[in-house]
């Protein structure tokens, strides 16, 4: 079997909320895991006293209904599967279509368990984590979900389809200009990392201040997204000729950005307005290159600013 290859976005594309609770289908795990969905079922049952119905549980008709409305292209009618019997939900070639199971995220970590190979350990880890990640998406803009569900009840239409809300929560972020708190990327999220710490550059109003041992050019193109207000100053390990050199080209052009030989720090830090600190697992010149993670700091910013401004007497 070809090894799959899986993306964050391709987990979160199969994640649903169902009873509450963030939930995937059978048929979708199977094809993650690059199994059989009947294989998957059959380990199920083989082990069914290790999936209670809060690892595991089968959609009831409107559910399952509900669900369909919301994919746009439905891959639905090739997950319910014929079964001896009549249902009252599709009667087709004489058989019984049975409705999908669906996993929780502690349902999917006993899969690992059951199905016995690394494929499917990898990919259940894979999956854990963008369970929750989307957990903490949830909880951080919890405040901005209550009021767009509050907007749609009052105007929005019953038929409007759950892109156009998907849309509408992201645009309300966007507009809101408040960054997140914390992120994780992966290799190759190149682009992803390059606009989550633009969010965060634009979000400056007075000042920015950036500690990291590495620069180049790539750099300083990350700052042109500042306001042109902003006063903005590079801590680094040292000022190569060719730093210099695009520093100078950097400040012709674009509000001026100061750098200082700085060495006493090995992490990365970004302060902002020297209010908020970010705390960076990578150079700012290598995002998305390898995996790497963003966090805001919940401490008070006034202590590493007066031992960076004692360090410039």
């Amino acid at each position: 079997m070809n090894e799959l290859i899986i993306d964050n976005q391709t987990i979160q594309s199969k994640i649903y909320t169902i009873r509450g609770v963030q939930v995937m289908l059978d048929e979708d795990l199977a094809l993650l895991y690059g199994v059989e969905s009947k294989r998957l079922n059959e380990q199920v049952k083989r082990n069914i006293e290790r999936f209670p119905e809060k690892f595991r549980f089968q959609l009831t008709e409107n559910e399952y209904e509900n669900l369909r409305s919301q994919i746009a292209t439905s891959s639905l009618d090739n997950i319910l599967r014929f079964q001896n019997g009549t249902s009252s939900l599709d009667k087709q070639h004489g058989g019984r279509r049975y409705l999908p199971y669906v996993f929780t995220e502690q349902g999917v970590s006993m899969l690992s368990a059951v199905l016995r190979s690394q494929t499917a350990i990898e990919v259940s880890i894979k999956i854990i984590d963008t369970f929750v990640n989307m957990r903490k998406f949830l909880s951080q803009n919890a405040s901005l979900f209550t009021r767009i569900d509050s907007i749609e009840k009052r105007q929005i239409s019953y038929e409007i389809k759950n892109d156009t809300k998907v849309d509408a929560i992201l645009n309300a972020i966007e507009e809101k200009g408040t960054p997140q708190k914390q992120h994780i990327f992966y290799d190759g999220q190149i682009f992803d990392a390059y606009l989550f710490v633009s969010d965060i550059i634009k979000s400056a109003k007075s000042s920015i201040k950036l500690i990291d041992n590495y620069i180049d050019e790539s750099t300083l193109v990350l700052f042109t997204k500042r306001d042109a207000k902003v006063d903005m100053k590079i801590y680094t390990k040292t000022i190569s000729k060719q730093l210099k050199l695009d520093l100078e080209k950097h400040n012709a052009q674009y509000p001026k950005i100061d750098i200082e030989i700085f060495d006493l720090s090995h992490d990365r830090f970004l302060i902002i307005d020297e209010k908020d600190i970010y705390h960076f697992g990578a150079s700012l010149k290598d995002l998305g290159k390898k995996w790497f993670a963003v966090s805001l700091m919940d401490i008070n910013s006034f202590e590493i600013l007066e031992k960076l401004n004692r360090n410039n007497k």
